[in-house]
């Protein structure tokens, strides 16, 4: 039988430093000792209905799970260094939670911490919200799934990303991003995905001034465009489907974009040689 630490608390700097193959259950981390990284360096254990009020508390640990535990806002920088770890049912409220982290799955849970998930490796996010700005900077390999979403600058200079059934209130999303694939989605904010390389939106609603913009090989497949995606597409290569009305269409640079319907097609002063194609249905 695994050994079980269960209702204790503890405050005090690496109380539990390198625990091994242990369940830990209704325990308090935090006090006036306040003290870091409580948990720093351990293998094989599971957190289950506990709370966090301590910095670093989970920083080079292989092989975790946490179900319906929290971390308060003092709880900051929780998750560093990471690996194969699993979270479900839990709240994570501290400034970068999670960062430079390989296989971490999360579900089920509210996320509110500025600048999570960087420079990492192999997330998946499902059925949750979350709230940060520079969410997932820098990383790769991630998966999102009816996850809804609030904060500007998300998904910057990430690779490999897949989004399905969520939804996106952003700003800058997916600058300079490679690889991505967004399916039956809402995307809002402005400034969408400029200067990304391999971006596909699929089912997609996109709302929001001067989106995709500055983009290589960018596809678009029976999406919408609010009425305020003006001035869309300027040097772009793209192909798109776009179902409906494009209120303005700018200086795009290679490529087809089929359209119901468009305000405007504006080809004014470009700095580039611009050959895009606009055809209405």
């Amino acid at each position: 039988m695994r050994p079980l630490i269960e209702n204790q608390s503890y405050d005090e700097e690496r109380a539990l430093y390198y625990t091994q193959g242990t369940d830990i259950r209704n325990c308090v981390f935090a006090g006036p000792a306040d003290g870091e990284s409580v948990l720093k360096e351990s293998r094989d254990i599971s957190l289950n209905d506990c709370k966090f009020s301590l910095r670093y508390p989970l920083w080079h640990v292989k092989t975790f799970s946490m179900d319906n535990t929290t971390m308060d806002e003092l709880t900051r920088a929780a998750i560093w260094y990471a690996d194969n770890g699993t979270i479900t049912n839990s709240t994570l409220n501290g400034i970068k939670a999670v960062r430079e982290c390989k296989n971490i799955s999360i579900s089920d849970s509210k996320i509110v911490s500025p600048e999570f998930g960087w420079k990492s490796d192999g997330i998946t996010l499902k059925d949750s919200y979350v709230e940060s700005e520079y969410l997932f900077m820098d990383t790769n390999n991630v998966h999102l799934e009816r996850v809804s979403m609030k904060g500007k600058y998300s998904f910057q200079y990430i690779e490999n990303l897949t989004i399905e059934d969520s939804y996106l209130d952003t700003k800058d999303a997916f600058w300079h991003s490679k690889n991505i694939t967004v399916k039956n989605s809402t995307v809002k904010g402005e400034y969408l995905a400029w200067f990304s390389e391999n971006l596909t939106l699929e089912n997609c609603t996109i709302i929001g001034t001067q989106p995709l913009c500055y983009c290589k090989n960018l596809k678009l497949i029976n999406c919408k465009m609010d009425p305020n995606c003006d001035l869309a597409f300027e040097y772009s290569d793209v192909e798109a489907t776009v179902i409906g009305h494009v209120t303005s269409i700018k200086n795009p640079k290679s490529g087809t974009i089929t359209c119901d319907s468009v305000g405007e097609i504006i080809h004014e002063n470009p700095v580039m040689e611009c050959n895009g194609q606009v055809v209405i249905r």
